[in-house]
């Protein structure tokens, strides 16, 4: 397709800059092929100041920031929304009623490019089989594969410049993303549904609407798409109505040896590994080939990513372990009894805390706790005989961690709640603030 062309002089309106990188390349993208863009955010410019610099070279954009309004989704050729927009929101209730189409960019780039799609979601785990499943693809074809979807940085629509004839796409989609494949009545060709859990119910307030999001991943496919997830999703899939006509590949993690190679510890990684491993299976790899990529995965940043030692003791980075059960896993993955020094903290999503008591108990030595809201609801459940002290400067969690933990401890940074908060616009500051803080302080790897 001719990009250019197809959106030359088209008015857009994109429903959030944000500060991740993501909608910069979007709207520099649409600027780029001559479309008329406003772009519209209820942050301020000072607040967007990194991102407005970036695109303020093109006359075609016109900002309006600190609002939304109402003109801006009337008359419009096309609402690119971005990822967490609420669904219930005014304006987009304006543009449906004047019937524009919404669109969001990871469902618009495979509707534009036609590429055949991976794609991966679930509460946990999607970020690390994405990574499983392009690593492998990349080793073995010795070609250049596509990745997009909620990737740090990443713009879904300046990935239409990389398209060529047999092009293949590794997408990592979460709930927000696939409302636009929703939109658009499509699927990914392999959709991959790893794990269901509690999680975002500050926005959902229901886990059935939550599902129901995480579900267009395979809602649309067709009778020749295939679906990789557990007989557990699965359980909850069949309680929705309709039936399924694609090829359904249920897994566990019995599907890896228990010698295989794999960079990344605990029981759910291996679960990760298998449905990548299926995944890939069913895009004609052969067994050889799938073990050879797997073993040389280095794993994911933020993901029980092991950063070396400090003075002697252990350091993983668990950032984004952004749910109760999430940090749970990893402390089982990681930890022995009673030898962990955890950072935990942030805020609260609404969500229960689950075995997380009981896992902090039986794991953890010390636990430095880092102020927010979640962080209130933990301290009300903690065991009596739980070790504790709290900070409300990460530096000084750190800080903390790194005074208290001896030769035998692990420390473990898995917050378990949120990032947002008035140090923290997003999760990725989270991590490399935590990284930045381990080499300010001496990492010995």
């Amino acid at each position: 397709m001719n990009y250019k062309e197809y959106f030359k002089d088209k008015k857009i309106t994109v429903m959030g800059l944000g500060l991740l990188g993501r909608g910069v390349g979007d709207a520099a993208f649409l600027a780029e092929c001559g479309a008329q863009v406003i772009v519209t955010d209820l942050k301020s410019k000072e607040e967007l100041a990194e991102s407005v610099a970036r695109l303020e070279q093109y006359e075609n954009i016109t900002f309006v920031l600190g609002e939304h309004r109402e003109e801006d989704f009337k008359g419009r050729d096309f609402i690119l929304v971005a990822a967490g927009v609420p669904q219930d929101s005014h304006y987009l209730s304006v543009a449906r009623m004047q019937g524009i189409p919404l669109k969001q960019s990871a469902a618009w780039f495979a509707e534009l490019s036609k590429v055949p799609v991976v794609g991966v979601t679930g509460t946990r785990g999607k970020s690390t089989v994405t990574a499983m499943i392009h690593h492998t693809l990349s080793v073995v074809t010795g070609e250049k594969v596509l990745l997009g979807g909620n990737v740090r940085g990443l713009s879904n629509l300046q990935l239409l410049k990389e398209v060529k004839e047999d092009s293949l796409c590794v997408m990592e989609l979460d709930s927000w993303q696939l409302q636009g494949w929703g939109w658009n009545n499509m699927s990914p060709q392999i959709a991959v549904f790893t794990n269901f859990m509690e999680d975002h119910q500050n926005y959902y307030h229901s886990m059935d609407k939550y599902f129901l999001d995480k579900a267009q991943i395979f809602l649309h496919q067709e009778d020749s798409d295939v679906l990789v997830t557990t007989p557990e999703v699965f359980e909850r899939i069949k309680t929705l109505p309709g039936s399924l006509g694609q090829q359904v590949l249920l897994v566990d993690a019995s599907v890896i040896p228990e010698d295989a190679n794999l960079a990344m510890p605990g029981e759910h990684n291996r679960l990760n590994a298998a449905l990548a491993y299926k995944a890939l299976e069913a895009l004609s790899l052969s067994e050889t080939e799938i073990f050879s990529g797997l073993a040389s995965f280095p794993g994911v940043e933020g993901r029980l990513q092991y950063v070396g030692e400090v003075h002697g003791v252990r350091v993983y980075n668990d950032n984004n372990a952004t749910t109760p059960q999430a940090t749970v896993e990893g402390l089982k993955a990681v930890g022995g009894t009673n030898n962990m020094v955890l950072i935990i903290g942030g805020t609260d999503k609404e969500l229960d805390l689950g075995q997380l008591p009981a896992a902090i108990q039986k794991h953890c030595a010390h636990v430095i706790l880092y102020s927010g809201s979640g962080t209130e609801k933990l301290k009300e459940v903690l065991p009596k005989s739980v070790s504790f002290e709290e900070h409300d400067t990460f530096t000084a969690c750190v800080e903390a961690a790194l005074a208290t933990a001896v030769t035998g401890n692990t420390i473990l940074f898995s917050p378990a709640f949120a990032s947002f908060n008035k140090e923290f616009k997003n999760e990725y500051e989270r991590n490399d603030a935590f990284l930045q803080s381990l080499k300010q302080y001496g990492n010995d790897s």
